[in-house]
């Protein structure tokens, strides 16, 4: 199977996770797994939540970001891959002061 996420019809779904403002995401889903290209405009996030059942993998495309993961805060960057194991908690966001949005495309899958 091959996805374009320009097929993909837009969803926006504010206050992600608890998040602030919104992700803009093109989202696939199959009924198990979504794989998406998300978007979060600088002051944006995904809210901190843990994945019971599932894991997930992103790879950031373009921008800068902050991942909070187990409590603790890395710096990302275009060409970093994040991984979330079953279990784990996180978050993403683009600090408000961010020059441009944070892309990314992301996999969640059971595991």
């Amino acid at each position: 199977m091959i996805l374009k996420y320009d097929d993909i019809p837009l969803v926006h779904l504010p206050a992600f996770k608890g998040g602030e403002k919104e992700l803009a995401a093109n989202m696939f889903f199959d009924g198990t797994n979504r794989i998406f290209r998300g978007r979060l405009v600088p002051g944006a996030s995904i809210g901190v939540h843990t994945h019971e059942d599932s894991c997930e993998v992103i790879n950031v495309v373009s921008g800068t970001g902050v991942l909070l993961e187990e409590g603790m805060e890395h710096e990302v960057a275009a060409g970093d891959c994040l991984y979330c194991p079953k279990g784990g908690t996180h978050s993403l966001r683009n600090p408000s002061d961010a020059q441009e949005d944070l892309v990314f495309l992301a996999t969640v899958c059971q595991c």
